[in-house]
């Protein structure tokens, strides 16, 4: 098939060659306004010799508006290309940087095609230049307090993922990596995690339990699996015992205790029966209870406490494994991290007070796990609900 010619109007030839006589330059002209340069040249060459003018339609009144609006595009084209020329060097700047630009050059271009360039919206120029906050700054100053105060809730223990996650919960939506970003800014550093130190003391007289565990820290209803582990924290009068029983399924401690003595009757034993009785067990229920090989759960004392309930099953860790106990180990390694060593107790009294507070009124209640999809424990069971009940509806379907 033949390919047409395209036919250009005589106005716009002659305002073609017209600005390529003031530029002095055919190939630049010809470029922007998308024709060739010989063409350019051919009409340039009859312009010259006369061959080019407008008396044959110079009373035609489309023609003149043609021309107008051809000429007022070019001066239009003009100014974009003077505009992007002179500012080159700032379209990928910072807006103030790009708002200084459009004030400094207010007397050679105009500010509304200026701001089309930049891509930025007017009145947002003008309240900059007032001094007066743009909304984009009002919500940066107000999501940089909500930050703040989440951060100083929880007394330094939340993160940037924590964080946005708590945003998100009262209707915040911002990205992880603009939280770290203003944390940054503002000096707001997460209490740095501490290496682990293993603090188990088995003993060979007493008989291990098999490891029915075997690291699987996933399960799908609670009272399936507890885990059990003992830490000591220090204070100026002396040494407190912490013995924590937690359910894998939410990660919640369910059973503690804070003794003055390593025995069993003043630590596993307590915090197992208060476990018992925080989450008590259904008659079909079946239950694994496991701890590392600490002379605490080997002794004959808890074992026949576990033994004489048909429906738990003990389970030991492999010895020197500490990552068998994986979860348990984490929850310590949190509470010293955001708690004890953020504190110095001077008595026992103290310490107890206030890693009961902790585990109540914060690690139980308001503390987002990572292991929960950064969801809280209450949270974590309102989904689940919600969850088995749509599974209920489907299946009834």
């Amino acid at each position: 098939m033949e390919q047409t010619r395209k036919r250009w109007p005589l106005e716009f030839k002659i305002c073609a060659v017209t600005i390529s006589r003031e530029y002095k330059s055919v190939l630049r002209v010809a470029q922007e306004l998308g024709i060739s340069k010989h063409s350019l040249q051919h009409w340039k060459k009859l312009y010259t010799d006369g061959k080019l003018t407008l008396q044959k339609t110079s009373d035609s009144h489309t023609n003149r508006k043609e021309l107008l609006r051809l000429k007022k595009e070019i001066k239009n084209i003009k100014l974009e290309r003077d505009i992007l020329e002179k500012s080159a060097g700032h379209l990928l700047q910072k807006r103030r940087v790009q708002y200084q630009f459009i004030k400094e050059n207010t007397d050679v271009f105009p500010i509304i095609k200026m701001c089309k360039i930049f891509k930025v919206d007017p009145s947002c120029y003008y309240k900059w230049l007032k001094g007066l906050p743009t909304s984009r700054a009002e919500r940066k100053v107000f999501v940089t307090s909500e930050i703040s105060r989440i951060y100083h809730w929880s007394m330094g223990r939340y993160g940037s993922v924590r964080i946005t996650k708590e945003l998100s919960t009262i209707g915040i939506k911002t990205c992880r990596s603009f939280v770290g970003k203003i944390m940054l800014e503002n000096h707001l550093q997460k209490i740095p995690k501490l290496k682990f130190k293993r603090t188990t003391i088995s003993s060979p007289k007493y008989p291990v339990a098999e490891n029915l565990l075997n690291q699987k820290f996933k399960v799908s209803n609670q009272n399936q699996v507890w885990v059990s582990d003992i830490t000591y924290i220090g204070t100026k009068e002396g040494w407190t015992y912490l013995t924590a029983v937690m359910d894998l399924f939410d990660r919640k401690v369910i059973g503690w205790s804070l003794s003055e003595t390593m025995k069993a009757r003043d630590t596993t034993i307590v915090a197992f029966k208060q476990a018992m009785l925080n989450r008590p067990l259904d008659r079909n229920q079946k239950l694994i209870f496991h701890s590392d090989r600490g002379i605490q759960y080997a002794c004959k004392d808890f074992v026949y406490l576990l033994t004489k309930r048909e429906q738990i099953a003990q389970s030991m860790s492999r010895k020197g494994n500490c990552y068998d106990n994986a979860v348990a180990e984490s929850f310590f390694k949190t509470l010293k991290t955001e708690l004890i060593y953020q504190n110095k107790y001077t008595t026992i009294k103290k310490a107890k007070k206030s890693i009961i507070d902790y585990i109540k009124n914060f690690y139980n209640s308001c503390r987002r796990h990572s292991a929960l999809g950064n969801l809280t424990i209450e949270e974590f069971h309102n989904q689940y609900k919600i969850n088995s009940c749509t599974n209920v509806v489907h299946t009834a379907k």
